[in-house]
Protein backbone atom coordinates (compact mmCIF):
# COMPACT_ATOMS: atom_id res chain seq x y z
CA UNK A 1 0.00 0.00 0.00
CA UNK A 2 1.65 3.74 -1.04
CA UNK A 3 2.05 6.61 1.21
CA UNK A 4 -0.35 8.95 0.86
CA UNK A 5 0.84 12.17 -0.80
CA UNK A 6 1.97 14.75 1.37
CA UNK A 7 0.40 18.52 1.35
CA UNK A 8 2.15 20.61 2.97
CA UNK A 9 -0.04 23.79 4.31
CA UNK A 10 1.58 26.98 5.48
CA UNK A 11 0.31 29.36 8.03
CA UNK A 12 -1.62 26.10 8.95
CA UNK A 13 -2.88 27.55 12.38
CA UNK A 14 -4.87 30.96 10.84
CA UNK A 15 -7.85 31.45 9.21
CA UNK A 16 -7.05 30.43 5.69
CA UNK A 17 -4.51 27.49 6.49
CA UNK A 18 -6.59 26.38 9.79
CA UNK A 19 -9.43 25.86 7.71
CA UNK A 20 -7.18 24.29 4.30
CA UNK A 21 -5.51 21.73 7.22
CA UNK A 22 -9.09 20.98 8.81
CA UNK A 23 -10.30 19.99 5.62
CA UNK A 24 -7.47 18.37 4.55
CA UNK A 25 -7.56 15.97 7.40
CA UNK A 26 -10.89 15.39 7.63
CA UNK A 27 -10.64 13.54 4.03
CA UNK A 28 -7.83 12.00 4.86
CA UNK A 29 -6.92 11.30 1.28
CA UNK A 30 -3.51 13.09 1.86
CA UNK A 31 -0.86 13.54 4.82
CA UNK A 32 -1.05 16.80 6.15
CA UNK A 33 2.08 18.88 7.02
CA UNK A 34 0.60 21.81 9.11
CA UNK A 35 3.52 24.71 9.14
CA UNK A 36 3.81 27.19 11.99
CA UNK A 37 5.97 29.50 13.73
CA UNK A 38 5.46 27.91 17.18
CA UNK A 39 4.21 23.81 18.00
CA UNK A 40 3.17 24.49 20.69
CA UNK A 41 0.52 26.88 20.64
CA UNK A 42 -2.93 25.43 21.09
CA UNK A 43 -3.88 25.95 17.79
CA UNK A 44 -1.20 23.93 16.32
CA UNK A 45 -1.68 21.03 19.13
CA UNK A 46 -5.42 21.06 18.21
CA UNK A 47 -3.80 19.65 14.79
CA UNK A 48 -1.34 17.37 15.82
CA UNK A 49 -4.50 15.52 18.02
CA UNK A 50 -6.43 15.70 14.52
CA UNK A 51 -3.68 13.65 12.69
CA UNK A 52 -1.45 16.16 11.38
CA UNK A 53 2.64 16.51 11.17
CA UNK A 54 3.30 20.04 12.75
CA UNK A 55 6.32 21.40 11.95
CA UNK A 56 7.82 24.86 12.41
CA UNK A 57 9.59 26.97 9.61
CA UNK A 58 9.96 30.92 8.97
CA UNK A 59 8.95 32.51 5.76
CA UNK A 60 12.03 34.56 5.39
CA UNK A 61 14.11 30.87 6.02
CA UNK A 62 14.49 29.20 2.99
CA UNK A 63 15.62 26.67 4.36
CA UNK A 64 13.03 26.02 7.19
CA UNK A 65 10.79 25.78 4.30
CA UNK A 66 12.41 23.68 2.18
CA UNK A 67 12.69 20.92 5.00
CA UNK A 68 8.81 22.10 5.72
CA UNK A 69 8.33 20.75 1.53
CA UNK A 70 10.45 17.92 1.28
CA UNK A 71 8.62 15.28 -0.02
CA UNK A 72 6.12 16.96 -0.39
CA UNK A 73 3.03 16.61 -3.55
CA UNK A 74 2.00 19.95 -3.03
CA UNK A 75 1.49 22.97 -1.04
CA UNK A 76 -0.91 25.91 0.05
CA UNK A 77 1.04 28.81 0.87
CA UNK A 78 -0.28 31.98 2.46
CA UNK A 79 1.43 35.45 3.52
CA UNK A 80 0.63 36.90 6.69
CA UNK A 81 0.38 40.87 5.41
CA UNK A 82 -1.62 41.74 8.51
CA UNK A 83 1.13 41.05 10.94
CA UNK A 84 3.44 43.20 9.80
CA UNK A 85 1.89 45.41 6.60
CA UNK A 86 5.06 45.62 5.29
CA UNK A 87 4.21 45.22 0.92
CA UNK A 88 8.46 44.88 0.59
CA UNK A 89 8.53 42.07 3.52
CA UNK A 90 5.61 40.24 2.03
CA UNK A 91 7.45 40.08 -1.61
CA UNK A 92 10.60 38.86 0.16
CA UNK A 93 8.31 36.10 1.89
CA UNK A 94 6.85 35.72 -1.48
CA UNK A 95 9.78 34.99 -2.71
CA UNK A 96 11.36 32.45 -0.26
CA UNK A 97 7.81 30.50 -0.27
CA UNK A 98 9.25 30.41 -4.28
CA UNK A 99 12.93 29.24 -3.85
CA UNK A 100 11.59 26.60 -1.32
CA UNK A 101 9.35 25.28 -3.40
CA UNK A 102 11.53 24.89 -6.23
CA UNK A 103 14.09 23.27 -4.13
CA UNK A 104 11.36 20.69 -3.34
CA UNK A 105 10.35 20.30 -6.90
CA UNK A 106 6.58 20.59 -5.87
CA UNK A 107 3.99 19.43 -7.76
CA UNK A 108 1.19 21.33 -7.00
CA UNK A 109 1.52 24.80 -5.80
CA UNK A 110 -2.20 26.84 -4.51
CA UNK A 111 -1.49 30.33 -3.95
CA UNK A 112 -3.92 32.21 -1.87
CA UNK A 113 -3.81 36.03 -3.69
CA UNK A 114 -6.34 39.02 -4.38
CA UNK A 115 -5.84 41.22 -7.06
CA UNK A 116 -4.23 44.59 -7.95
CA UNK A 117 -7.09 47.50 -7.27
CA UNK A 118 -4.75 49.59 -9.51
CA UNK A 119 -5.99 48.17 -12.11
CA UNK A 120 -9.52 49.27 -11.72
CA UNK A 121 -9.11 52.72 -10.28
CA UNK A 122 -7.52 55.17 -12.45
CA UNK A 123 -4.56 56.66 -10.72
CA UNK A 124 -6.48 60.00 -10.77
CA UNK A 125 -9.04 59.17 -9.04
CA UNK A 126 -9.65 60.96 -5.48
CA UNK A 127 -12.50 58.87 -3.80
CA UNK A 128 -9.34 57.12 -1.82
CA UNK A 129 -6.27 57.96 -0.72
CA UNK A 130 -2.95 56.46 -1.69
CA UNK A 131 -1.27 53.76 0.82
CA UNK A 132 2.56 53.75 1.16
CA UNK A 133 4.30 53.68 -2.28
CA UNK A 134 1.37 53.99 -4.51
CA UNK A 135 -0.98 51.29 -3.50
CA UNK A 136 -4.44 51.67 -3.59
CA UNK A 137 -5.40 48.51 -0.95
CA UNK A 138 -1.34 47.37 -0.30
CA UNK A 139 -3.01 43.37 0.99
CA UNK A 140 -4.55 43.25 -2.60
CA UNK A 141 -2.86 45.13 -5.10
CA UNK A 142 0.97 43.62 -3.66
CA UNK A 143 -0.69 39.96 -4.10
CA UNK A 144 -2.53 40.75 -7.70
CA UNK A 145 0.54 42.95 -8.82
CA UNK A 146 4.45 41.74 -8.30
CA UNK A 147 3.57 38.63 -6.18
CA UNK A 148 1.61 36.87 -8.88
CA UNK A 149 3.93 37.66 -11.62
CA UNK A 150 7.05 36.13 -9.82
CA UNK A 151 4.65 32.77 -9.50
CA UNK A 152 3.97 32.96 -12.97
CA UNK A 153 7.99 33.80 -14.08
CA UNK A 154 8.56 30.48 -11.33
CA UNK A 155 7.87 28.03 -13.63
CA UNK A 156 5.98 26.04 -10.83
CA UNK A 157 2.62 24.88 -11.49
CA UNK A 158 0.52 27.16 -9.62
CA UNK A 159 -3.53 27.38 -9.14
CA UNK A 160 -4.40 30.91 -8.07
CA UNK A 161 -7.02 30.86 -5.52
CA UNK A 162 -8.49 34.37 -5.30
CA UNK A 163 -9.63 34.87 -1.91
CA UNK A 164 -13.21 36.94 -0.78
CA UNK A 165 -14.16 38.87 2.44
CA UNK A 166 -14.20 36.62 4.96
CA UNK A 167 -17.82 35.94 6.45
CA UNK A 168 -15.35 35.19 9.94
CA UNK A 169 -15.25 38.82 10.30
CA UNK A 170 -18.93 39.21 11.25
CA UNK A 171 -18.41 37.34 14.35
CA UNK A 172 -15.77 40.06 15.33
CA UNK A 173 -15.25 43.14 15.13
CA UNK A 174 -17.37 44.05 12.22
CA UNK A 175 -20.28 42.12 13.88
CA UNK A 176 -23.17 43.55 14.50
CA UNK A 177 -23.60 46.26 17.64
CA UNK A 178 -26.28 47.92 19.98
CA UNK A 179 -26.98 50.94 18.88
CA UNK A 180 -27.55 53.80 21.36
CA UNK A 181 -31.66 53.24 20.73
CA UNK A 182 -30.86 49.37 21.52
CA UNK A 183 -31.26 48.50 17.65
CA UNK A 184 -28.46 45.56 16.92
CA UNK A 185 -27.09 47.42 13.97
CA UNK A 186 -24.52 46.03 10.72
CA UNK A 187 -22.49 49.06 10.35
CA UNK A 188 -20.24 47.30 6.96
CA UNK A 189 -19.16 50.80 4.82
CA UNK A 190 -20.07 49.07 1.63
CA UNK A 191 -23.45 50.90 0.83
CA UNK A 192 -25.75 49.11 -1.39
CA UNK A 193 -23.18 47.05 -3.24
CA UNK A 194 -23.50 43.35 -3.56
CA UNK A 195 -20.01 41.82 -1.97
CA UNK A 196 -18.44 38.47 -2.83
CA UNK A 197 -17.71 36.72 0.59
CA UNK A 198 -16.60 33.28 1.85
CA UNK A 199 -17.28 31.23 5.08
CA UNK A 200 -13.60 30.16 6.29
CA UNK A 201 -14.44 26.32 6.03
CA UNK A 202 -15.52 26.68 2.25
CA UNK A 203 -11.71 28.29 1.42
CA UNK A 204 -10.31 24.74 2.92
CA UNK A 205 -13.25 22.88 0.55
CA UNK A 206 -12.18 24.48 -2.21
CA UNK A 207 -8.61 24.15 -2.01
CA UNK A 208 -9.37 20.39 -1.43
CA UNK A 209 -11.03 20.27 -4.43
CA UNK A 210 -8.73 22.32 -6.24
CA UNK A 211 -5.69 19.93 -4.86
CA UNK A 212 -7.44 16.81 -6.65
CA UNK A 213 -7.74 18.26 -9.84
CA UNK A 214 -4.46 18.63 -11.84
CA UNK A 215 -6.11 20.82 -14.76
CA UNK A 216 -7.08 23.93 -12.35
CA UNK A 217 -2.95 24.34 -12.42
CA UNK A 218 -2.31 27.81 -14.37
CA UNK A 219 -5.94 29.09 -13.73
CA UNK A 220 -7.29 31.71 -10.97
CA UNK A 221 -10.03 30.23 -9.21
CA UNK A 222 -12.50 31.94 -6.99
CA UNK A 223 -12.91 30.89 -3.30
CA UNK A 224 -16.97 32.63 -2.69
CA UNK A 225 -19.67 31.06 -1.02
CA UNK A 226 -21.77 33.90 -2.27
CA UNK A 227 -22.62 37.64 -3.15
CA UNK A 228 -24.90 39.71 -0.65
CA UNK A 229 -25.50 42.99 0.00
CA UNK A 230 -25.31 44.66 3.67
CA UNK A 231 -28.93 44.55 3.92
CA UNK A 232 -28.80 40.72 2.74
CA UNK A 233 -26.26 40.62 5.40
CA UNK A 234 -28.46 42.21 8.21
CA UNK A 235 -31.31 39.74 6.96
CA UNK A 236 -29.19 36.58 7.50
CA UNK A 237 -28.48 37.90 11.35
CA UNK A 238 -31.87 38.45 11.65
CA UNK A 239 -32.98 34.89 10.48
CA UNK A 240 -30.36 33.37 12.71
CA UNK A 241 -30.72 35.41 16.02
CA UNK A 242 -34.57 35.97 15.93
CA UNK A 243 -34.27 39.67 15.96
CA UNK A 244 -34.45 42.38 14.15
CA UNK A 245 -31.04 43.11 13.03
CA UNK A 246 -30.74 46.79 10.99
CA UNK A 247 -28.28 47.91 8.20
CA UNK A 248 -26.78 51.08 8.99
CA UNK A 249 -23.79 51.57 6.69
CA UNK A 250 -20.87 53.76 7.40
CA UNK A 251 -18.98 55.27 4.59
CA UNK A 252 -15.55 54.50 3.54
CA UNK A 253 -14.42 57.89 4.93
CA UNK A 254 -15.62 57.01 8.82
CA UNK A 255 -14.02 54.18 8.79
CA UNK A 256 -10.60 55.60 7.81
CA UNK A 257 -10.79 57.88 10.52
CA UNK A 258 -10.93 55.19 13.36
CA UNK A 259 -7.67 55.25 15.43
CA UNK A 260 -7.09 51.83 14.69
CA UNK A 261 -3.65 50.51 12.61
CA UNK A 262 -4.81 49.61 8.98
CA UNK A 263 -8.11 51.48 8.86
CA UNK A 264 -7.20 53.87 5.89
CA UNK A 265 -6.09 50.34 3.93
CA UNK A 266 -9.63 48.48 5.01
CA UNK A 267 -11.46 51.84 4.76
CA UNK A 268 -10.34 52.01 0.85
CA UNK A 269 -10.71 47.79 0.65
CA UNK A 270 -14.61 48.91 1.83
CA UNK A 271 -14.67 51.48 -0.61
CA UNK A 272 -13.20 48.94 -3.82
CA UNK A 273 -15.87 46.60 -2.76
CA UNK A 274 -18.65 49.65 -2.84
CA UNK A 275 -17.78 51.79 -5.62
CA UNK A 276 -16.49 49.24 -8.21
CA UNK A 277 -18.63 46.30 -7.90
CA UNK A 278 -18.41 44.86 -11.20
CA UNK A 279 -14.54 44.68 -10.94
CA UNK A 280 -14.21 42.82 -7.68
CA UNK A 281 -17.69 40.76 -8.02
CA UNK A 282 -16.75 39.89 -11.65
CA UNK A 283 -13.73 37.82 -11.04
CA UNK A 284 -15.81 35.87 -8.09
CA UNK A 285 -18.85 33.59 -9.79
CA UNK A 286 -20.48 32.25 -7.56
CA UNK A 287 -22.02 29.60 -10.05
CA UNK A 288 -18.10 28.94 -10.70
CA UNK A 289 -17.63 28.17 -7.20
CA UNK A 290 -20.38 26.31 -6.30
CA UNK A 291 -19.76 23.84 -9.12
CA UNK A 292 -16.12 23.20 -7.77
CA UNK A 293 -17.30 23.20 -4.11
CA UNK A 294 -21.04 21.66 -4.13
CA UNK A 295 -21.10 21.54 0.08
CA UNK A 296 -20.70 25.53 0.02
CA UNK A 297 -22.46 26.96 3.15
CA UNK A 298 -24.61 30.01 2.74
CA UNK A 299 -24.41 32.68 5.07
CA UNK A 300 -27.34 31.93 7.47
CA UNK A 301 -25.71 28.10 8.08
CA UNK A 302 -22.40 30.13 8.74
CA UNK A 303 -24.07 32.29 11.61
CA UNK A 304 -25.75 29.31 12.71
CA UNK A 305 -23.28 27.04 13.35
CA UNK A 306 -21.78 29.62 14.88
CA UNK A 307 -25.09 30.55 17.36
CA UNK A 308 -23.33 30.86 20.80
CA UNK A 309 -20.81 33.39 19.35
CA UNK A 310 -23.83 35.44 18.09
CA UNK A 311 -26.09 34.79 21.24
CA UNK A 312 -23.45 36.29 23.24
CA UNK A 313 -22.96 39.63 20.92
CA UNK A 314 -27.16 39.82 21.03
CA UNK A 315 -27.03 40.20 25.31
CA UNK A 316 -24.29 42.69 25.18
Amino acid sequence: MSARPIVTVIGATGTQGGAVARTLLADGTSAVRAVTRDATSARARALTDLGAEVVEAELTDRGSLRRAFDGAHGAFLVTPFWEHRSPERELAEVRTLIAAAQDADLRHVVWSTLEDTRRAIPADDRRMPFVGDGYRVPHFDVKGGAADALFAASGLPVTYLLMSFYWDQLLGDLAPQRDDDGTLALHLPVGDAPVAGVASDDIGRVVLRVLQDPTTVGARVAAVSDVLTGEQVAAAFTEVLGEPVAYRPLTPEQFRGFPVPGAVELGNMFQYYADFPDAYNGQRDPAAAHALNPDHVTLAGFLAEHRSRLDALARS
